[in-house]
């Protein structure tokens, strides 16, 4: 059996939208992340990232974790890689060479942009955009995210999607990162063929299955 530990509203999205597309029969455990509550070790919390049975799958705390047939994994990039090849079709690498381009994607969104969209989220979510202070770190993040961004647009002048020509979990990995940068409504202002490709991922009917379970979702 396959188990993927975690919730929606966290990086256990991106799973959660493999999953629907490859249509692998899973079993989600609720995992809430420690800081929504007051007392995450308290005896009657919910299973948290701080529980201690939690722990022993994560000793980082965090999710999502997967737990697929006594592998064990921690790293939601990671976990989607190794759903799409276990799975097969066309949302696997065909071989080495598309595997490798998968990873390096997954790295490099990881690495060039996850940071930055995640702070943009972080600061809509606790409503600073409209101060001064705030207008200015969306000034900052979004100069930063300008060389990746940039990166993308040009790689999708001549593709189609991220690996392959086809729609790929490279592409789901890089979408799901890309996200979080949407809570700041012009970031792809500039890159009309990433908002395009951007679109076209969340048009799919994996995504949209999944987004009507996130949104459902009690935060």
């Amino acid at each position: 059996m396959t188990t993927l530990y975690g919730n929606y509203h966290s990086r256990a999205s991106r799973a959660l939208w493999l999953l629907e597309e490859i249509k692998l029969p899973f079993k989600l455990t609720h995992v809430v992340q420690a800081v929504r509550l007051a007392d995450p070790l308290a005896p009657d919390a919910p299973l948290n990232t701080r529980s201690a049975e939690f722990r022993k799958l994560s000793p980082m705390g965090a999710i999502p974790v997967l737990e697929d047939d006594g592998l064990i994994l921690a790293e939601s990039l990671a976990i989607n890689l190794h759903l799409a090849r276990k799975s097969g079709g066309p949302l696997a690498p065909a071989n080495e060479r598309e595997l490798a381009l998968m990873e390096q994607w997954a790295l490099f969104a990881a690495t060039w942009i996850e940071n930055d969209t995640l702070a943009l989220t972080l600061l809509y979510r606790r409503g600073e955009q409209d101060s001064e202070a705030g207008r200015q770190e969306i000034a900052r993040l979004t100069g930063k995210l300008a060389r990746p961004l940039a990166a993308l647009e040009a790689h999708l002048e001549g593709h189609s999607h991220m690996v392959g020509g086809r729609f790929t979990v490279a592409d789901i990995n890089t979408a799901e990162i890309l996200r979080y940068g949407m809570a700041y409504p012009q970031l792809l202002d500039a890159y009309p063929r990433l908002a395009r490709w951007l679109e076209l991922c969340h048009a799919r009917a994996g995504f949209r299955d999944m987004w009507r379970k996130f949104e459902a979702e009690p935060v």
